[in-house]
């Protein structure tokens, strides 16, 4: 085998292994079909294996190649990291950490922890984005993002979590609504009314555990609308077209003609979670970690 395999091919082999397509990969790649074939070509020979089987104008991986695009695509992104690293320490900077979070994460935990982490630590830069449990996963397992924030039950494997805030749920009630916190006895009260609730897409174990809450209270609610937005849940309770529950967190952070009856005496509560691979080698994942540590007691 040759060692004269260049990152400039494994690129060009990502990027037709992706597309299953000479002519698209050749174009998203800013190159000629035949140049790019011809790159191909050269890797194959190179490395003494059929990457791809030609047949019909179609184009699949072979065993080989499978294994290779998932290998290579791992490798890519961390040889990405260690150059965008590289970069940093030149221009004085010690590192930068990609967070991604639910929208409630915002509210309580976070800024506490990165105006410490930025205190104790200011010469590493971090990138915010808020991003549903689905997503925060597939970009921790692909290393797009270090620590996510998320409510979920349970993790893949090589992803790690750590409960970070227990919180109980509210309701949420128009300001209007007869119902306040001084004759609230339970939630069947309000089995009659239309629910706001968070999109069972955006978190399918947070809306398992609603819906437990009802459950427990012997109905099923009527379900008037779907939203991953708690800004869109109180601009509709607010204009009386249902009411809803939230996490306790999400009082804070909105204005709006809503209010809110905490539910204390229900045994179920909603946990938030730190949630990082194992296998991210990033240097400044440790020390964020251990603010959270600190943070969580």
């Amino acid at each position: 085998m040759s060692n004269q395999i260049e990152l400039r091919q494994l690129k060009y082999f990502l990027a037709v292994a992706e597309e299953l397509h000479f002519r698209k990969a050749a174009e998203k790649l800013f190159i000629s079909q035949p140049g790019l074939s011809r790159q191909i070509k050269h890797l194959e020979e190179d490395l003494g294996v059929h990457l791809f089987e030609r047949h019909n104008r179609k184009v699949e991986l072979t065993l080989a190649g499978a294994y290779l695009k998932t290998e290579i695509s791992r490798n890519l992104t961390e040889l990405h990291q260690i150059l965008e690293h590289t970069k940093l320490i030149h221009s004085g900077l010690d590192g930068n950490l990609n967070l991604g979070y639910v929208g409630s994460a915002m509210q309580q935990f976070i800024p506490n922890v990165l105006l410490q982490f930025k205190k104790e630590h200011p010469s590493i830069i971090f990138d915010l984005k808020e991003m549903d449990n689905k997503r925060q996963i597939e970009g921790l397992l692909s290393k797009d993002i270090d620590v996510g924030f998320v409510r979920l039950e349970r993790v893949p494997k090589n992803l790690k979590s750590r409960p970070v805030l227990k919180e109980n749920f509210c309701l949420v009630l128009p300001k209007n609504h007869p119902i306040n916190t001084a004759n609230f006895k339970n939630i069947s009260q309000l089995k009659n009314e239309a629910f706001i609730m968070f999109d069972p897409s955006y978190s399918p174990s947070y809306y398992e555990k609603v819906m437990q809450i009802f459950d427990d209270s012997g109905f099923t609610p009527i379900v008037s609308h779907n939203t991953v937005h708690a800004s869109s849940i109180y601009r509709l309770v607010e204009n009386n077209l249902g009411i809803s529950i939230v996490p306790k967190s999400l009082q804070m952070g909105y204005n709006m003609d809503v209010k809110f009856i905490e539910l204390k005496n229900i045994t179920q509560q909603t946990t938030l979670s730190a949630i990082w691979n194992t296998e991210n080698r990033n240097p400044s994942l440790m020390s964020f970690l251990e603010i959270i540590r600190q943070h969580n007691g």
